[in-house]
């Protein structure tokens, strides 16, 4: 089996930075940054939050370094600790607030029309509940399941369905009312 040498640069690369070389860790930080930006606005609307969220975690990132298995992706890895960390900033914050909603309706959601521009799907989400737009971030973006989201939240199976399920209603109908206003019907 021949390995990659992009695989091999980037095992070199997190060896260095573990043992605490600077260069290699401003390789990665550069490598990753823009991504992880990205991860975290779409947990934390104001972009300077967001940014000091995403350097928190990437303090965390090669602090941990040394507990990175090579196992799956590098990017993942990051992502996930992104994710966790955009989740106890909120709850640090309080900014989150689950109501306990056992009712659910598990419905198809439709593809969002290729019309709307990135910044308006992002501001779609943005407007939604903190609670909504987390269970919605984490199960469509992420891919987190119901067990593993309630899991992380510290919420039971059914609050998360009931979250995503209003959230999907909300998009829908700011969905419905942006091409009502592109139409000129509205």
């Amino acid at each position: 089996m021949k390995i990659i040498p992009l695989h091999q640069e980037e095992t070199k690369i997190i060896k260095l930075a573990v043992e605490n070389n600077r260069q290699a860790q401003q390789q990665i930080y550069g490598k990753y940054s823009s991504k992880m930006l990205s991860v975290c606005r779409q947990y934390i609307k104001d972009i300077q939050l967001a940014e000091d969220v995403m350097i928190t975690a990437f303090m965390k990132v090669f602090t941990n370094l040394k507990n990175f298995e090579h196992k799956g992706s590098f990017e993942g890895w990051i992502r996930r600790i992104m994710v966790n960390e955009c989740i106890s900033y909120l709850r640090v914050q309080k900014k989150v607030k689950f109501a306990e909603d056992e009712f659910f309706v598990e419905e198809s959601f439709n593809e969002i029309d290729s019309q709307f521009t990135v910044e308006q799907i992002q501001f779609l989400i943005d407007a939604l509940p903190d609670g909504y737009k987390m269970v919605f971030n984490l199960y469509a973006i992420e891919g987190y399941k119901h067990n593993e989201i309630a899991k992380m939240l510290g919420i039971n199976e059914g609050t998360s369905k009931s979250q995503l399920s209003h959230a999907r209603k909300m998009l829908q109908t700011q969905i419905t009312i942006l091409k009502k206003q592109d139409n000129g019907t509205e």
